[in-house]
């Protein structure tokens, strides 16, 4: 592998690819259904994009064509393009190639921003740069995995908790917020109800 130079596209198994990087994406099967549907018909249309990773070829951006492509009988192999990025970079990489046309969920990009702040170190100044964001953007995507109680968090990763709904959470104590996500559930309430109480 060190002789793959910064953005060559080469063939590799499914097999030698990494998904180190796959925590910090959603999974989506009815995309990954649709995906694997279109490469049944037409083929790999796009690389995926891969970082080296302790000599390994780590995804970075790709991942739903790869779980498709591992559910096809005949499908062995797959073209990937170098991305030369460390750890952090592959981190960043993953929020900059999906900002056009597909967009990250903001929990994705949330934890995106955690990983970089809290394990590998970043202030959030430079996370924000890192990312071509405010430093607002970083501090608001941190919180909603630093201050939302747990059992919100995992609403809002299923779907059940809008975003701006968790937003209007973090603002209260985790105790509080424990008590408000289960009246709004008896109750019904909408997302602007929900801020109100807040």
């Amino acid at each position: 592998m060190r002789d793959w130079e910064a953005g060559e596209v080469r063939t590799l198994p499914l097999s030698e690819l990494g998904e180190h990087y796959r925590r910090y994406r959603m999974p989506d099967t009815e995309a990954e259904a649709a995906l694997g549907r279109s490469l049944s018909r037409y083929g790999q249309v796009s690389p995926l994009v891969v970082c080296l990773r302790e000599d390994r070829p780590e995804v970075i951006d790709g991942f739903k064509r790869l779980a498709a492509a591992r559910t096809l009988a005949g499908v062995r192999t797959l073209s990937v393009r170098l991305l030369v990025a460390d750890d952090r970079t592959a981190k960043a990489a993953i929020y900059g190639l999906n900002q056009s046309g597909r967009s990250l969920r903001e929990l994705e990009e949330a934890w995106i921003v955690y990983a970089l702040v809290r394990e590998d170190g970043l202030a959030q100044q430079d996370v924000a740069e890192l990312m071509s964001r405010h430093k607002s953007w970083v501090s608001r995507r941190l919180a909603l995995l630093e201050r939302l109680a747990e059992e919100a968090r995992e609403d809002l990763r299923l779907g059940l908790l809008t975003v701006s709904a968790a937003r209007a959470l973090v603002q209260l104590p985790t105790g509080n917020q424990l008590e408000l996500l289960a009246c709004a559930r008896r109750e019904g309430l909408s997302t602007a109800e929900l801020r109100g109480v807040v």
